[in-house]
């Protein structure tokens, strides 16, 4: 599987997101409020370190969820019955994702009301 084309490794990474997509209900609501993050961007036009700002935590947020589909998948394949470990591995990165998920919302909230109309 190394040193393939970058094609391809692209397309194993969209079927990974495309998969996420399909499978994460928590996928899907972070990527739709990253959509409405860009919408509120486009239409609030503010400073260019706003866009980085809160487009990084928008990836950030989605990547993190990637990461946590992946070991959830991973530790219920290698071990499907419940063990105390793989709880906290799972708690772990889903707190991970609550973590960059209220930062976003703190970075939001800051960018709300800095750029508001006085």
């Amino acid at each position: 599987m190394k040193n393939q084309s970058f094609h391809r490794r692209a397309g194993f990474a969209i079927q990974g997101i495309c998969s996420a997509w399909r499978g994460e209900a928590s996928f899907r609501q972070q990527a739709v409020i990253a959509l409405g993050v860009l919408l509120i961007l486009l239409w609030r036009r503010p400073e260019m370190v706003w866009w980085a700002l809160l487009l990084m935590n928008c990836g950030l947020v989605l990547a993190a969820e990637l990461f946590n589909t992946a070991l959830e998948h991973a530790l219920d394949h290698l071990h499907p019955e419940r063990h105390p470990a793989i709880e906290v591995a799972k708690d772990c990165a889903a707190g991970a994702v609550l973590l960059l998920s209220l930062t976003g919302l703190c970075v939001f909230i800051t960018f709300l009301a800095s750029t508001w109309p006085a």
